[in-house]
C-alpha cells in the first residue's frame, strides 16, 4: 500500500510559516515596496546625474555618483528579495515605482547645474531615510528582525550619503 502524500504537497507549496502572521507580512511587504520604489528612483536619478554632470566638480561628482549608484543597485536586489521572502510580489515596473515612490521627478528639461544635482540627491537620500524608518517601525512591531536589519543598514548608508552630499553645498 502506497503512503499518502502530505496534504500540503498535494495542494502546492506549503503556506508561509516563518513566525510572522499574514497581516503583518502584508504590511511589511507594502512598506518595503515603497522603500524599493524610493530606492530605485534614487538609483536612477544618481545614475542619470553621473552621466550628465558637468562643471568644475565633474571629476569629483562623476566618481562619487558612480560609487553611490553602484552601491544602490546592489541594495535593490536585497529589498526585492525580502519582499519575496515575505510571500509577496516585488514591484518592478516604472509605472509601479512612480506610483509608490515619495521621490518625485524634479528635473527640468535641459542640463542641471551640479549644485542642483547634489541638492536633489540630498533630498532623495533623505526621502529614502524616512521610508526606511517606516519599514523599521512596522517590521520591529511584527518581530521581523531581517527586515529591521535590512532597513537599518540602508538607513545608515543613505544618512551618510545625504551628509556627504550636503557638505558639498555648505
Amino acid at each position: 500500500m502506497a503512503s499518502k502524500k502530505p496534504a500540503e504537497a498535494t495542494s502546492g507549496a506549503p503556506k508561509i510559516d516563518i513566525g510572522i502572521g499574514e497581516k503583518d507580512r502584508k504590511k511589511i511587504a507594502g512598506d518595503l515596496s515603497h522603500f524599493l520604489a524610493d530606492s530605485y528612483t534614487l538609483y536612477l536619478k544618481t545614475h542619470n546625474f553621473h552621466w550628465n554632470v558637468t562643471g568644475p566638480m565633474f571629476n569629483t561628482l562623476h566618481t562619487m555618483f558612480m560609487t553611490q549608484y553602484t552601491e544602490e543597485w546592489t541594495a535593490l536586489d536585497e529589498i526585492a528579495e525580502r519582499i519575496r521572502a515575505l510571500g509577496y510580489m516585488a514591484p518592478g515596473s516604472y509605472a509601479e515605482f512612480v506610483q509608490l515612490s515619495s521621490i518625485k521627478e524634479e528635473q527640468a528639461p535641459g542640463a542641471l547645474d551640479w549644485r542642483e544635482m547634489v541638492r536633489q540627491l540630498v533630498v532623495g537620500n533623505e526621502a529614502v531615510c524616512r521610508t526606511a524608518r517606516k519599514v523599521i517601525k512596522t517590521a520591529d512591531g511584527a518581530g521581523d528582525d531581517p527586515s529591521v536589519d535590512l532597513a537599518t543598514q540602508r538607513l545608515q548608508v543613505h544618512e551618510k550619503n545625504a551628509w556627504m552630499l550636503r557638505s558639498l553645498l555648505e
